[in-house]
Formats: structure tokens, sequence, C-alpha cells
């Protein structure tokens, strides 16, 4: 139960002065539905201004303050033409008020004729007119804080009115006792969590307890997940230990490669303890990770256990029931799929071979865990989550059997390092980090969107020749961005020239119709695929040796370096054409950059992380997921590993959540929402 002297900051946004219905809604648009909120919402710096008697006193370029008097209305003649409001300084020299995009009665009403306001922004000279555009107004005696902060804004809620919501949140902010470890308060010279979060307000400029929150906000994340880590460690579990029948059964088609070895290792290492494996698998894409999920889901049945292999789509779940089905013929596994659309007898017969135990591997969407599915012993649960399973939902699926499955989580995407402990922390880490024999580096190429027709040719030899290809468009529906390249329009203009060897799909296919496209283009009964970016994980057509991209610019490095790799999968050389447009971002001319000097897929992680930003990296975020207000990517990075060594020490030595320090630590969890952890705690 969160701390009573928390409460007031966790009170609706509506508790503050002035916060009616009408300003709900802009801070409501900045994510601003509770005080915490507006604490958190920091300045991203300040404006110092200079209080002046007289104009001529003014520099250009400065902030100012002065008291003036309206004197003339001057509107232009289009509707989109500025509003001027001409005023006079006390000695009678002119300042134009300018104001774009406003409607006239609002400047007016703001600025009557011949009254004296104080107004204030920054000085310009326009063509021989002094003036200030969207200036602030208050009364001529009104006291004008000469140094203010400058906060991030939506329309309808203005800098002073925000700055007035942050000083009421100060207020409701209660002192806490210190989390933070003595040694390292003192080493790095923060202030108190109340003196940090006060100064950054007041002062943005100054770092230190900018600093200070950021690390409060990282280690209560740390604190979290080696919370749930202690506490899943402390249930008992089933150990698997296989006597190697199944796997000796496989007939692999190469050698595996060390990295596979090692890891295969690790994992049998881990279920063979009581204790339940929670294990985080990353591999890029082709590094073999559904032969590494296999051999630990043969363990199991081996062993007399069940497994179940989660997959994010139903696509996906099918394609790996595919994959599984054949790498397993000959092995005697009784294997089944589940997904929402399977109906009637067929998902009886399934449910019924669960709950028998005459199945041994479920392949299937959330629906295999979220459903009244009752397995006759679940050994082993396999997540290819692609970002979309959250730490929460892996909690929920831990709690889920009377004795926790051990659990193996698939990530599709290398992740940086950063974003593994941040997001993954409660987890043992391995890593494929060598490719199979056979895999050939793709070719990557960027070229000018309107060089398409010869893309249309080279994609006319591609096919003539037997191969396959795809072709990836962002969106759609023509309608949504008439500019942008739609899926539809596409696939109908190589019809034209290409007849029935194209197939299109995209996200709002129905299921079965997208499965059959996709079954056909497997099978070459089609030579290119059309597609959005549905086919980003997963499918597998080693046929296929061509890839395009349209306006590339617009996706991100991780999504590309995805897309990619759907080719290269056979002995053939395959390449990855990037169309671009013509107006490139510096971001943009980066990311093609690299897509073109690399193909690993952990240094573009990290790079894409670099310039996109944790949240985005990780894709959609779940709800009820750890989000950062307070630490920037560059302070995670720099404090990650402080930060989950202190966690450690307070759950290794100082006592977990038990002692002095434990209490502070048990306020710090709830102040920044991580405390599903404590419930965790209680319940384990």
């Amino acid at each position: 139960m969160r701390p009573d002297l928390l409460n007031p900051l966790f009170a609706e946004i509506a508790a503050l002065k002035g916060v009616g219905p009408a300003l709900a809604k802009p801070l409501e648009r900045l994510g601003l539905s509770r005080v915490v909120d507006v604490l958190f919402h920091l300045p991203t710096g300040s404006v110092t201004r200079h209080r002046v008697e007289r104009l001529d006193d003014a520099v250009p370029g400065e902030t100012v303050a002065i008291v003036v008097s309206p004197v003339e209305y001057r509107g232009g003649r289009s509707p989109r033409s500025p509003m001027n409001v001409h005023a006079v300084d006390v000695a009678g020299d002119y300042l134009s008020l300018t104001y774009f995009g406003a409607n006239t009665g609002y400047a007016k009403k703001l600025l009557p004729l011949g009254e004296s306001r104080l107004v204030s922004g920054k000085l310009e000279i326009y063509g021989d007119m002094r003036q200030i555009v969207h200036p602030e107004i208050g009364g001529p005696d009104e006291a004008l804080a000469l140094r203010e902060a400058i906060y991030p804004l939506s329309e309808g809620l203005t800098g002073k009115k925000l700055n007035q919501l942050a000083a009421q949140a100060l207020e409701r902010a209660p002192f806490l006792s210190e989390w933070i470890e003595p040694g390292l308060l003192a080493t790095r010279g923060w202030p108190s969590w109340h003196e940090a979060i006060a100064t950054a307000h007041t002062d943005p400029d100054d770092t230190l307890p900018r600093d200070r929150l950021a690390y409060d906000e990282i280690f209560a994340n740390q604190l979290a997940l080696m919370l749930v880590r202690a506490s899943t460690r402390r249930r008992r579990g089933t150990p698997l230990i296989g006597d190697g029948r199944l796997r000796a059964a496989l007939k692999l088609p190469y050698v595996p490669t060390g990295a596979q070895t090692r890891t295969i290792g690790e994992i049998e290492g881990d279920m063979r303890q009581a204790t339940p494996m929670v294990r985080l698998l990353q591999g890029d894409v082709g590094s073999g990770k559904t032969l590494v999920a296999l051999n630990a889901m043969l363990v199991a049945v081996e062993a007399g256990a069940q497994a179940a292999m989660l997959a994010p789509t139903e696509i996906l779940a099918r394609q790996h029931y595919d994959t599984l089905s054949r790498m397993l013929s000959g092995v005697d596994v009784r294997i089944a799929v589940l997904t929402g659309r399977d109906k009637g007898r067929a998902r009886e017969a399934t449910l019924m071979g669960l709950a028998d135990g005459s199945i041994d591997i479920l392949v299937g969407t959330h629906a295999i865990f979220q459903e009244a599915v009752s397995y006759r012993r679940l050994g082993l649960a396999v997540v290819d989550e692609q970002h979309r399973f959250g730490v929460a939902q892996r909690m929920l699926l831990t709690a889920k059997a009377e004795t926790p499955p051990h659990l193996l989580v698939m990530t599709a995407t290398p992740i940086p390092r950063t974003l593994t402990l941040t997001t993954y922390g409660e987890m043992d880490v391995s890593r494929l980090d060598e490719m199979p024999p056979g895999r050939t580096p793709v070719e990557t190429r960027v070229i000018s969107g309107e060089r398409i027709d010869e893309v249309v040719d080279g994609l006319a030899r591609h096919i003539s020749e037997g191969k396959q290809a795809y072709w990836v468009c962002p969106l759609v529906e023509e309608s949504e961005v008439s500019d942008r390249a739609a899926a539809e329009a596409r696939a109908a203009g190589l019809k034209l020239r290409f007849g029935d060897r194209i197939g299109l799909v995209h996200g709002r296919m129905k299921p079965p119709e997208k499965d059959a496209v996709m079954a056909a283009f497997a099978s070459g009964a089609l030579s290119v695929l059309v597609a959005t970016t549905v086919i980003e994980v997963g499918v597998d057509v080693p046929n296929a040796s061509l890839i395009v991209i349209e306006e590339s610019d617009r996706f991100g490095l991780a999504q590309l370096h995805q897309l990619r790799g759907r080719v290269g999968r056979g002995a053939e050389r395959s390449v990855c054409l990037l169309l671009r447009g013509n107006a490139l971002s510096e971001t943009s001319r980066a990311r093609l950059a690299l897509m073109r000097e690399t193909n690993d897929g952990f240094r573009i992680a990290e790079e894409d992380l670099r310039l996109r930003g944790g949240g985005e990296v990780l894709g959609t975020r779940q709800s009820g997921e750890a989000r950062f207000r307070l630490a920037s990517i560059e302070q995670m990075t720099a404090m990650i590993a402080t930060a989950t060594d202190d966690a450690r020490l307070l759950v290794d030595r100082d006592g977990g959540l038990e002692g002095a320090r434990g209490q502070a630590a048990r306020t710090a969890l709830y102040l920044f929402e991580r405390d599903a952890a404590v419930s965790l705690l209680r319940a384990g």
C-alpha cells in the first residue's frame, strides 16, 4: 500500500488551484493528470528577463520586460496575416507586439488601447521596427519574475500557468528519508531528494539535482527488477533433466555454432535447478534462436514435462509451428498450434491433448496462457516476444502455474546493454553473437525514390531468373497520407507488369487470407510479396534474395535491420534496396549510412538508441510497463551499472526493504511507480 505521505502527490491534477476542465485538456495532452506528473514535468531551461523603463535601454536579442501603452491595432490584408498591436513606451518610442495565427479579438482583449500593460518577450528588430512576438502580458504594477523556468507546453497552456502549477506541486512534495547509499551520496555531492526536485524546477541549469533525480528513478527501476528476481529465485520450480534421446534424433542441417552450443549449455544448466529459469535469449536476425529454443523444449519433453511457445502474432505462431514441425520430422514428439482463430473440434482436441499430456509442445499466441487452457505438466514456457511482452506479463505468466515453469524469453532484435539492464534486469542473459554457416551478408544499397522505374526493371530481371523478392511499403491506405506509397497501389501497379505473380499482405487482412498469401509466396507460386511491416519478423523464404523498402528514411534502424533480415537466408547473394526521399534529415541520413555500412544488429541497436531514445527502440510500450520520465538515455548509460550495484547491495547486504534504508527505498518504489515489485514480494 502506498505510504500516506505520498498521497498528496498522487491526487488528481484538479486538486491544484486554478485547474478546471478547460485547463485539464492541454495538461492531459502533456500527460499531466496527477500532481506527481506536474512535479516530474521538469523544465528544459530558464529565461532571464531584463526589466527596462525605455526601449532605448533594451538590447535586441535579449528577453525584456517593459511597460507600454497600446495605441493602434493593425491586422493584415488576409486572415493569415499577423496581427500587430503598436504600443509606445514612456518616451513615446514604438514597439510592435505581433501575433501569428491568433484571432484579433484575443490580442485586443489582452491589450486594450490607451491602457498600460507590462509586456515581456524576446526583443527583435524587424525592418525598422522593434517587435516582440507573442509577448507575455501583465498589469503595469505586476511583479514579474526576472528568472523563470521554461517548460514543455501544449496549446492553451502558458509558461506562467505551468510555473504556478509546479510551485503548488512543490508545496505538496514531502521530505523523504534517504534511500541512496551514504558513501555514494557523499562522493557525488548530491542534495536530498526534496532539495533536488525543488532546485530542478527553480534553477533548471543546475545539473547536479537533475542527475540525482535521474539516479533515483534508475535505482527504483533496478531495485524493482532485483526484487522480482529474488522473489522468482525463492519459488520452487521443478528440475528438468533430459536423457538426450529426442535431441539425438534431430537431423540438423549444420553443426551448431559455438554461440549456440554455449547458450544451449547455459539453458540446460538452468533447467537442472529447482529454481525456475528466467533467461533472456538475444540473437541477431538468423543467428539460430529457434534451434536453441527447440533444444530447451526437448529437454522438457525428455524429462516428462510439456513446453509452450508464445508468439506475438498469428502469422509468426503458425510459422514457428511449421518450422518446428519440419525440424521434428521423424522425432517422436507431438506438437500442436493454438491461436485465437482455432474453433470447434480442432480446438477441443488440442485442449484435450494438453490436459491429458498427449501433446508435448504447444505453439500459439497469447491465447495459450490467457484462456482456460490447462496443461498436464507445463515445464517450460518460451516467449518469442519482440518487445510485446513486458515485465508485468512475465510476472503474471510465472504466477499462473502451481509450480512456476522455466521461462525463456527470446528477442529477435538485439537490445542495447542499457535497455537490457533497465528492462530485463531480473533475467540472466544469453547472446547469440555468431552466425550459422550458409548465411551470406546482405548487400545494402541506398537509392533515390525517383529511380523507381529502374528498380522495377531490376525486379523484372531478378524474377526472370526464378528468384523471389519482397517489396515493403509503410502504409496501407492511400487516403491516410496521400503522398506516401500505399501497399495496395504499389501491388496494383506491379500487377499491371507482372500479372498474378504479385501477392499482397497487410495488417488489415483477415488471418486466413494473410496466411494463404504467405503460403503461396513460400511455395514459390508468387514471385513478389508486396507487404507492410507485417513481414518484419520470422518469415523464412530462402529463395527470396531481394528486398525493396520504399520510403526507408521513415523507418527506424532496428526495424530496417529486421526487414533486411528477411533475405540472405539461402546460399544466393542477397540485396536490400533502400529507397529514400530527397529531403533527408540528419538523423535519417545517419541511419541509412549505417545500414549500408554494417549487418551487425548489436551495433545497429546501440546506434538506434543514440538516435531515437529508449522508448522507441523498445517499440510500442506495454500498458503498465515502466517508463522513464526523469532519466535521459545519456544518464541511463552513465548510471545504470552503479544503480544496479546499489540495488543489489540493498537486497543482498542491507536487509532488502526491512532495514531503515530499505523502508526509504520502499517509498522510492511507490514514488516512481515501480511498486508492482512490492506487492509481488508480499505475495511471494
